[in-house]
This record gives C-alpha cells, structure tokens and sequence, in this order.
C-alpha cells in the first residue's frame, strides 16, 4: 500500500510552519488535529546549534506539532540530499506505522524534488579523482575549482554556493568521470511509486514575500543572532564547515562583526541573500506533477484552501482503496 504524504512547500517568512499548526497541530480547531507530524525539509535545520538563523521551530511549537529531522548533525558534518532522502523515507514509514499522516514541509525545493521524484542515478564515485580534486581545493581554495565548474558544467556551478567544497568537488568528480555534467543526469520526471504525494506549493505577491523575509531578518537579531553566531565560531566552526554555509551564517565571515557598520552590513547581505534564495527555491518546484499552487492572500482563506486541498486528496485516496 502506498504512503499518503503531505507535502507543504514555502520559502523562508512565507507562514507554513503556523499554517500547519493551525491544521495539525493539538490546538487546531480542523478535522485534521493531531493527524500528521511535520518532517523538516530544510537543509539547515539539521545541524546543532545553528537555531536563530535557521528559524527552527519553538519548544512551543514542536508541543503543538511535533518535527522530524531537526537538530540531527554537528555543523562540520556533511549532510546530503541523498541523507534527507532516505532519513524522510525511513520516518515516513514509521510515522505511517502509528497511523499518522507525513507532513513535509520546508523551504528546501531541492530536497522536496529529489524527496519527490526521486534521485538522480549519478556515476558511483572515483576514489582516485575525488582524492584528486579534494586536494587541490585544500591547495587552492574554493574559488579557483567553482571558476572550472562553472565553465564545464554552468547549471550545476548555479545551484551550488562557492564556498561549498564538498558538492563543488561531487560536480566536477562527475564531470570528469564521465565527461557529461551532473545536470544531464537529473532527468526524472514522475512521482515515486511507494507514496501518494499531495504536494501544495505556497505563494506570496513578491513585494510582500521580500517584506517579510527583512522583518524575519529583523527579528532574528532581536533574538540575538549575533551572540549565537558569536558562540559557534568561538567553539571552533569555521567559515568551511557545511552548516556555516547556511544564509543568516555564512556571513559573518570575511566581514569585521566588531564595528557597527560591519553588523549592519552583515544584516543587509543576510537580507539580500534570503531574498535571492526564496526566487531561487521555486525554480526547483516548478514542474512537479500535480502540485497545487495557493497564492497567500489572510490566514483564514489561505487556511481554508488548504484544508480543502487535503480533504479532497484523502477523500479520494479512501475511493480508490
């Protein structure tokens, strides 16, 4: 029997993790209290200590709604999309073992697509070249190696950030191996077979998205970004750790975070990037069959088209059985 699994896409400020406390959580007035638990999909909520700038969920709200896949790996540790995949296949059967409905929900469009439709069948990896080319990244650094892959593999170079080693060396390793990019191999386009996928894809009006995400950003420092970040680097993390690559962290390297104008600065960048990654993440969604796009307009309608959404979707799972 095929899992259903809820699948609930927004970027970052979009409201998703209040709405699905407002369907699910053991406070909400919908039919569907208490019948799902919600499955991080962000890249960056796994890591330890990284909280403020990830804007993971409160004590409060993982009472209401319990989640998955948060706080699971230390900031030096790697964490792949083929790790997000087959640790949400794994909860998604166990949390369908107890009678509860997966909730995935995130921001990270590409993980939700590999989740989705699946890995790509990318070449095993070449021990000899990747000893190759992890060497000369520790030689020449970053930029030099993300210059060659962007001029052999562009599509590839554009969804990885510059200063991530490990995926920049996966590409090229690729590359080289077979001489064809990493993107060719990215070709699969129909849902998985195991799951019964209702995939809802949230949409603010753009002006009103990037208002929101600068509020966020706001209040993140409120919160105290700045000592969080300032507690991470002294207990060791570097700028070339996987979770230092996250937005709201990465940052605060190669700027001066002792002056004023140097947090000021370190705020507008933190803006300036999520903004960009928000446009980025809907790329990823674009075509996924059968989504349903609900463009955000008051809580209450955004809530309702929701629930419809997912009423109809079990409903006419229950037909089919």
């Amino acid at each position: 029997m095929r899992i259903p699994v809820i699948v609930l896409f927004a970027p970052t400020a979009s409201g998703k993790t209040a709405l699905a406390i407002n369907l699910f959580g053991k406070s909400s007035h919908s039919f569907f209290k208490g019948r799902c638990e919600l499955i991080s999909a962000d890249s960056m909520q796994v890591y330890k200590g990284l909280d403020i700038g990830t804007a993971k969920p409160t004590s409060e709200e993982k009472t209401e709604l319990p989640h998955h896949l948060v706080d699971l790996y230390q900031p030096n540790e790697q964490f792949s999309v083929a790790d997000f995949v087959n640790l949400c296949d794994e909860k998604c059967s166990e949390l369908y073992s107890r009678g509860i409905i997966p909730l995935v929900a995130g921001g990270t469009g590409f993980y939700i697509r590999n989740f989705i439709l699946g890995l790509p069948k990318t070449p095993e990896s070449d021990p000899k070249i990747r000893e190759q080319l992890k060497n000369r990244i520790e030689k020449d650094g970053n930029q030099i190696l993300y210059s060659e892959l962007c001029a052999v593999d562009p599509e590839s170079a554009e969804k990885i950030n510059v200063n991530d080693a490990y995926r920049i060396c996966r590409a090229l390793e690729i590359f080289y191996t077979t001489g064809k990019k990493k993107s060719s191999f990215e070709m699969v386009c129909e849902p998985r077979k195991e799951y019964d996928f209702c995939v809802i894809i949230l949409k603010r009006e753009r002006e009103e998205l990037y208002n929101r995400i600068n509020s966020r950003v706001d209040l993140m420092f409120n919160q105290g970004l700045e000592n969080e970040v300032r507690q991470l680097i002294e207990s060791g993390c570097t700028k070339e750790m996987p979770g230092m690559q996250a937005i709201g962290y990465r940052e605060w390297f190669g700027n001066d975070y002792n002056t004023p104008e140097g947090i000021e600065r370190i705020k507008y960048e933190i803006k300036r990037n999520s903004r960009k990654y928000a446009k980025k993440q809907y790329t990823f969604m674009n075509d996924i069959p059968g989504a349903k796009i609900v463009e955000i307009k008051d809580e209450k309608s955004t809530f309702l088209q929701v629930e419809s959404i997912i009423e109809s979707f079990l409903s006419e799972r229950m037909l089919k059985k």
